[in-house]
């Protein structure tokens, strides 16, 4: 069970982290050589691409705008020192009109347990548009 809180609760820094811009500090929610996989936007490997998506154009506008990342509830597998955690992600927008959703996403969350705690190995972000691939990311097996 503490295995899965603290997964749960290292999904759940991304969206603060990542709406107030702290960029080194949502980079740092991967191991070293982790993978941020954003499909149809990007594809970051390291720290310092990760936290490139955060200081980024496309992040930065969506903070100007107004913005919230909400993330999970996630199913979580564990097998030792690895894991994988599958659910959904939404982004919302302030727009001239009120509030609107941005980027509505599965997840795919493949993390490892390290000597600081559960780090995100690999994040797999697929657009729910009705595409094959976003479907392929809420599969169990």
């Amino acid at each position: 069970m503490e295995d899965r809180e603290a997964i749960r609760d290292l999904i759940a820094r991304y969206g603060p982290l990542a709406d107030s811009g702290q960029a080194a500090a949502v980079a740092r929610l991967w191991c070293d050589d982790g993978v941020y996989a954003v499909g149809g936007m990007a594809e970051a490997k390291g720290h310092a691409a990760i936290a490139e998506l955060i200081e980024g154009p496309v992040h930065q506008k969506l903070m100007a705008d107004g913005c919230a990342h909400f993330l999970g509830p996630v199913a979580i597998e564990l097998t030792g020192d690895d894991a994988f955690a599958i659910g959904y992600s939404l982004v919302l927008r302030q727009e001239d009109k009120g509030i609107e959703p941005w980027r509505m996403s599965s997840n795919r969350w493949t993390l490892r347990r390290m000597p600081e705690g559960w780090r995100v190995a690999r994040r797999d972000n697929a657009p729910l548009n009705g595409d094959a691939a976003a479907r392929a990311l809420l599969r169990f097996s």
